[in-house]
């Protein structure tokens, strides 16, 4: 049986072992991340903690609403063992109880009836040379030996890398959701969560990778580029550096997209597709958006 458990309620140590113990282990559901991005979040339990869904809710016009936390791309069930029959009842509890906007379950999440799809991509840990020589499309290995000119530098998160980032930032058009984003970068940072990846010509950041670490997985927060060097190929040098020097030890997330161009960037790495389900009221999100 499904009940809700709001935020004052919830039993951190249990929610947090059931993660742990999760076959679909997800950086965002993390309390302390939660609590970063959301500011008002509960959870929804089967049993005694036996699988957690956190719900984080949204306010606009003075209608709440559950949505998906900005920068938040998963959460979904997790449970030690995928169980669709249980999944069908936290999805039938979500519908009935809440007016909903977006969710967005995890990749492992699996359900009886067909839900929507958005896709992921990911590079599992993997043989860089054996990456790069099989599953490199042929144009990717050619522009990536291309910009071999330019220089890699792992950089700090100080005044000069937020003046790049922002300024060359796109499809954040509110000042409040950027002020959202840098404070959630300084709390990467803080927590040792947080990598940039930069390319430079002649000393000038043209390309700017921005990572969340985890222990497993570098998942990519954003990949910000300088027009004015576009030619110079500097997010493909530096996503093929990122893999050169990491992916034989950690898996890479480019966190999908619903662009087309995008989407073929990152398979041109050799990514996999990984698809994960969602719910979504068109209706609402037409009223709103």
């Amino acid at each position: 049986m499904i009940r809700r458990v709001k935020y004052n309620e919830i039993d951190f140590a249990k929610y947090t072992k059931c993660l742990e113990n999760s076959l679909q282990k997800n950086w965002y559901a993390q309390k302390e991340v939660l609590d970063q991005l959301s500011g008002n979040w509960h959870i929804l339990v089967y049993g005694d903690y036996e699988a957690v869904m956190p719900v984080h809710l949204d306010r606009k016009l003075g209608v709440r609403f559950v949505n998906m936390p900005l920068f938040c791309q998963q959460l979904g069930i997790f449970s030690k063992e995928e169980n669709p029959k249980i999944n069908d009842q936290f999805q039938h509890f979500l519908n009935k109880k809440y007016l909903l906007f977006l969710y967005c379950f995890n990749q492992y999440n699996a359900f009886s009836a067909e839900t929507g799809k958005r896709k992921n991509y990911i590079i599992p840990v993997s043989d860089y040379v054996i990456l790069r020589r099989k599953k490199y499309f042929k144009g990717r290995k050619s522009t990536a030996k291309a910009a071999q000119h330019l220089h890699y530098k792992e950089i700090e998160l100080n005044e000069q890398s937020l003046l790049f980032f922002k300024g060359n930032l796109k499809g954040l058009s509110k000042e409040s959701d950027w002020l959202k984003l840098k404070n959630y970068l300084f709390f990467l940072s803080e927590n040792s969560s947080l990598k940039l990846c930069g390319a430079y010509f002649n000393d000038i950041l043209i390309s700017l990778a921005v990572l969340v670490s985890d222990k497993e997985q570098f998942s990519l927060l954003s990949l910000v580029n300088d027009e004015d060097y576009k030619n110079e190929n500097g997010a493909s040098f530096v996503i093929d550096r990122i893999l050169e020097l990491y992916i034989h030890e950690k898996s890479f997330n480019f966190m999908g997209s619903n662009i087309r161009g995008i989407q073929v960037f990152f398979k041109s790495f050799g990514a996999e597709l990984h698809e994960y389900a969602f719910l979504e009221n068109k209706i609402l999100k037409r009223f709103y958006s």
